[in-house]
């Protein structure tokens, strides 16, 4: 139970502080002794609230240009997610999951190091929804959806607002297909409510380190541990 807890602090404490990666991180610590298809519910059911909470607070700034196109594209690449996951090999999983983590903070580290902007692109738009939407249903995981909405928004409470909307209407629909395929139990339930305090100390602390430190150097220190955690990922699996 300790790593449980200790995910759900790490995971949500970035939460509130980036607006994503929670998934990533919470994923990252877990995925060395549980299955995927153990974590992804349990990481769904909590962050599902974390999500609400941040659109509310940052509602203000909620475009829905931005969220409903990318929200139809999740949806769709989420249906086949979540059915791989109920019916892939576990091995499989983490190492194509250490992969995309490894993908995903090189992307983002280069994008902060370089401060550009890339214009809005309508194929680009559905490749990435596709695609993000299968990795939400297979791992839960939203990252390359965050780096396209963080190329298209021009400021920190704009990204988070319009994400986490995204994420909501996502990890909705998501909920309803892990229940339809069985991916979702009543012991899992459970879990997630013994983590629910431990998801709301992480995601407040997060929120209130949002406005006293500065993000981008946090922003970059996460970033890098992504890596390191894909890479070990992937060499614990493969021998």
């Amino acid at each position: 139970m300790f790593f449980w807890i200790l995910a759900s602090l790490a995971a949500f404490y970035v939460k509130g502080l980036c607006g994503f990666a929670n998934t990533l991180v919470f994923t990252s610590i877990m995925s060395f002794a549980v299955a995927n298809i153990e974590i992804s519910p349990v990481e769904l059911i909590l962050g599902l609230p974390t999500n609400l909470i941040i659109s509310w607070k940052e509602r203000r700034s909620i475009d829905l240009k931005v969220v409903l196109p990318l929200a139809i594209m999740v949806i769709i690449g989420s249906t086949v997610g979540a059915f791989l996951l109920k019916n892939t090999d576990v091995t499989v999983i983490k190492i194509i999951f250490g992969i995309l983590v490894i993908f995903v903070g090189i992307e983002m580290l280069l994008r902060e190091l370089t401060k550009k902007k890339s214009k809005n692109s309508k194929v680009l738009l559905i490749i990435i929804g596709i695609l993000s939407g299968f990795l939400c249903g297979l791992y839960g995981v939203g990252a390359l959806l965050g780096a396209y909405i963080g190329r298209t928004t021009e400021d920190t409470k704009s990204f988070k607002a319009n994400i986490c909307t995204v994420f909501i209407i996502e990890n909705t629909f998501r909920l309803g297909l892990y229940l339809f395929y069985g991916i979702l139990t009543i012991d899992m339930l459970k879990k997630a409510l013994l983590l629910s305090p431990f998801m709301l100390i992480g995601l407040g602390l997060g929120m209130y380190s949002a406005g006293k430190i500065n993000e981008m150097v946090v922003k970059k220190i996460v970033i890098v541990l992504l890596i390191l955690s894909g890479a070990v990922l992937i060499f614990t699996n493969i021998t």
